[in-house]
């Protein structure tokens, strides 16, 4: 999972859907998230695996994300789909924007709480979720994720471009990447090979003045080819 300085939404978002509560009651839907260790990890390429690399950072200031239609009834709560697509995470330590703060390359655990309203008189987006009767938490085990600022993975940056309804604009500039460079492979399949174009045969000319004459002969149309198709993209 992305997380930066200014704050990135988390995707795959959370979505819950809450069944059993009392309807004419009201309550807080809330998430938090902690650490699944006391570990730091890195990203091993040859064998695609994430390793143990120490022990983990200091702890971060708490953060708890209110959903923000809180409070809200329990038929109301029951009737939708809960979404945290508004959540954000973020490894700037002295965030204000009441962002998640979590550490990066370490594996995190997504909660949700339903706080009934009498309970949630202590909740606040700066400190630990309040304990009692009132209070349920609930998680997931396939939510976990590794924090990182750059995807290590290939194909996990593929799959969420291509998944990720915010990342529109990478999706664009892939097409035309990769237009272009379907355009310049099809060019160089049929272009006549370096060794057919040579000019060493004509008396007169050195060797050296023969290499750029190679050069000027094969590349002005293939530069022209690029330019015309980068003003179409």
């Amino acid at each position: 999972m992305i997380i930066t300085k200014a704050g990135r939404r988390m995707f795959p978002a959370m979505r819950v859907k809450i069944s059993g509560l009392d309807p004419h009651q009201q309550y807080y839907i809330a998430m938090d998230i902690v650490p699944v260790d006391n570990k730091r990890y890195r990203y091993v390429y040859h064998s695609s695996k994430w390793m143990v690399a120490g022990n983990a950072d200091s702890p971060v200031p708490p953060r708890v994300y209110i959903h923000p239609d809180s409070p809200a009834s329990g038929e109301t709560w029951m009737r939708q789909v809960i979404s945290f697509d508004k959540l954000k995470l973020t490894n700037n330590e002295l965030d204000d924007q009441g962002h998640i703060i979590l550490h990066s390359m370490h594996k995190y655990q997504p909660r949700v709480h339903v706080i009934r309203k009498d309970c949630g008189d202590d909740l606040s987006p700066i400190k630990p979720v309040p304990s009692g009767e009132g209070v349920k938490a609930f998680s997931f085990p396939e939510t976990v994720f590794t924090t990182v600022t750059a995807y290590q993975n290939q194909q996990i940056t593929r799959l969420k471009i291509d998944r990720n309804p915010f990342a529109k604009g990478f999706r664009d500039s892939g097409r035309n990447r990769m237009g272009l460079e379907a355009l310049v492979e099809s060019y160089a399949f049929w272009r006549p090979s370096l060794r057919t174009l040579t000019f060493e045969d004509i008396p007169g000319i050195p060797k050296q003045e023969c290499r750029d004459l190679k050069t000027d002969y094969i590349f002005p149309k293939l530069d022209n080819l690029v330019s015309r198709q980068t003003k179409l993209s």
